[in-house]
């Protein structure tokens, strides 16, 4: 059954922790957009990270959220970077179909001489390294997994370089994140974190037009450049480059309203928005199963007072167990 799509002023609007696939007939774009509030919130909240690791991590649970919700299939789908700088990694990963979870790992003592000596960018803190995008449909059928290089640039736009090599598709990103200092109703203050992004991709009837501009050859290359691309996809890019990052993050600027603005001249429509959750796949029996199968050897060395512990690093929650329940049957 198609989606039913609305006109601003017709609907309620979805608010935060909701995705909004849009489409853009004037300028045959498709996308979606999404602000992240007490869901994010509570996903960072939960481990207390540094300013500039919550800010990173928070970009890629958006990320990871406007790309998994596009899933036509059960399964799941998983960013991941792995650097040589402070942060040296962040995953997150969304479980259809409306699953999400993520964590971050850093050096504490890398990232404490990064923010003394300013160096706290982004690029900066990942280092070297690569970023990883994984669609897994589940036992029946392998993984897929596009992979490219952290290289200094950010995150959004590695994100389009990942679109341009994987599917072809013309893609822009935008993605950016937030904290507010607030206070709440009984005027006690407060701090939350926001994030918002927004995926447009080109997708005209005739593939022909889907053309890019070469990527640059390197040392060598004059430049020249035969084929340009699509005046639709030109105008579209544009104004989605005109975003601002306050825009993606504030609250008082809904999705739709983010969207009317862009696209009001050529005429956006809007979808059945999408909710998202906080939501751990973690249990007491997938641990005990992953357990079950060390040797007497590995349970002894993991015990301590005859009880092993393990604790999620996604969601922080501890399971424990007896060391008597994980041996093997006589």
């Amino acid at each position: 059954m198609a989606e039913a799509a609305a006109a601003l002023g017709q609907f309620d609007f979805a608010g935060d922790d909701h995705v909004v696939p849009f489409q853009v007939e004037g300028l045959d774009v498709r996308g979606r957009a999404v602000q992240l509030g007490p869901m994010l919130d509570a996903i960072l909240e939960r481990h207390h990270y540094p300013a500039p690791v919550a800010r990173l991590l928070a970009e890629v649970v958006v990320l990871t959220v406007l790309l998994g919700t596009s899933l036509k299939f059960d399964g799941k789908f998983t960013v991941q970077t792995k650097g040589d700088g402070p942060v040296d990694l962040l995953v997150a990963d969304f479980s259809t179909p409306e699953n999400v979870r993520a964590y971050a790992r850093f050096d504490r003592a890398l990232l404490d001489q990064a923010i003394a000596s300013g160096e706290t960018e982004p690029e900066q803190l990942l280092g070297k390294g690569v970023l990883a995008f994984t669609i897994d449909q589940g036992k029946f059928a392998q993984p897929y997994q596009g992979i490219v290089a952290l290289d200094g640039t950010s995150l959004e736009e590695i994100a389009g370089v990942y679109f341009r090599q994987s599917e072809q598709i013309p893609t822009r990103v935008r993605l950016a994140a937030a904290e507010l200092f607030d206070r709440d109703d009984a005027g006690k203050p407060r701090h939350r974190w926001r994030a918002g992004g927004l995926v447009a991709q080109f997708l005209p009837e005739a593939p022909e037009r889907m053309r890019q501009p070469d990527l640059h050859g390197g040392d060598g290359d004059t430049g020249d450049r035969p084929h340009g691309e699509d005046d639709a996809w030109t105008e579209a890019r544009s104004l989605v480059e005109t975003i601002d990052a306050d825009e993606l993050t504030d609250p008082l600027v809904g999705t739709e309203r983010l969207l009317f603005r862009l696209f009001h001249e050529r005429g956006v429509r809007v979808f059945e928005p999408r909710a998202v959750f906080d939501r751990c796949s973690c249990s007491r029996e997938k641990i005990g199963n992953v357990l079950k199968g060390f040797t007497a050897e590995e349970i002894e060395a993991s015990q301590e007072n005859g009880e092993i512990s393990v604790t999620c690093e996604f969601c922080s929650t501890t399971y424990r167990f007896e060391a008597a329940e994980l041996q093997p049957a006589e």
